[in-house]
């Protein structure tokens, strides 16, 4: 068994994906699996899967599923690996060539059960590391206490897959494809801490369709799943300001959602009736930012 899992949560990529499975096969070190979840592609993403798996080169599992969202992929992926370690590599990103062999020797030089698994950085493709590195004297942390303490920037996960899969799965809520995927990661921070990789896992391009560009049409079309994730994110942060700025956020997608029970349902709810002008206006802005790029669709 190998020791490490790549998954791929894959939708209408085909265009992409090639270069997630050529950085693959040029891995200098082989030990792991490409596992590669379909979420309800319409191009040819099946026929290109199956045509690598012939050739052989690395080994690829491939599932196909109904369109349930980044989430619900994630789901599938978690329920379907068997190695000690994974990490996520989207259909639109690659990894540098030795990035799988800094991994697992991390691992196997710092890793122990007292940790969740470890943590490193992504990059543009001129090597620009995206936001800002660890401090050279944080040799672990959580994602939460990073950036609490002024880190920026998306990073790379990589989890001990016993330890991920103790958590709840994502929630799928009907007609909607998308919640934070952070929602578990910020409940392993309440146990676990993350090792610091100060390397390149991964090499990011953000699709212009991609979540990174679509921020307000998520929030408009997914608020019950917003919801939730604010509400765990209510719990788990320790900052107030923080703690302000996800009721502002909870309070518009209870908005967006028409929920009227949404003070009851909060688990901060003076923080949450303090944040209601504030939220109030941010579903103004949505709505606004919504309609405006739907009118821009159209004229172009």
């Amino acid at each position: 068994m190998a020791t490490l899992t790549v998954f791929t949560p894959a939708y209408n990529r085909a265009h992409t994906i090639g270069r997630t499975y050529e950085s693959l096969c040029r891995q200098t070190c082989k030990d792991f699996e490409w596992l590669v979840v379909d979420d309800g592609s319409s191009d040819n993403t099946r026929e290109l899967i199956e045509g690598w798996i012939a050739e052989g080169k690395i080994p690829i599992r491939y599932i196909y599923q109904q369109n349930q969202g980044m989430h619900g992929a994630h789901n599938t992926a978690y329920s379907n690996i068997n190695t000690p370690l994974n990490t996520c590599i989207d259909s639109d990103d690659y990894m540098p060539d030795d990035a799988v062999e800094k991994i697992l020797t991390c691992w196997r030089e710092h890793g122990s059960e007292k940790f969740a698994g470890l943590v490193g950085l992504d990059v543009f493709e001129d090597g620009k590391i995206i936001g800002t590195k660890f401090p050279d004297d944080m040799t672990a942390t959580t994602l939460q206490g990073f950036y609490a303490a002024g880190g920026r920037g998306d990073k790379k996960l990589v989890y001990r897959t016993d330890v991920i899969n103790r958590y709840p799965e994502y929630p799928l809520f009907e007609g909607e494809r998308y919640v934070g995927l952070a929602y578990k990661y910020m409940l392993i921070d309440q146990d676990y801490e993350l090792i610091t990789l100060n390397e390149p896992l991964v090499v990011v391009e953000y699709q212009q369709d991609g979540s990174s560009f679509n921020m307000y049409r998520q929030y408009w079309n997914n608020p019950k799943g917003d919801a939730f994730y604010r509400k765990t994110e209510m719990l788990t942060t320790r900052s107030l300001k923080r703690k302000l700025i996800v009721c502002t956020h909870y309070v518009s997608s209870s908005i967006i959602s028409r929920n009227k029970h949404f003070v009851q349902e909060s688990p901060k709810k003076f923080l949450t009736i303090l944040s209601i002008p504030s939220g109030i206006a941010l579903f103004f802005l949505i709505r606004y930012k919504v309609h405006k790029g739907s009118k821009m669709k159209i004229n172009h």
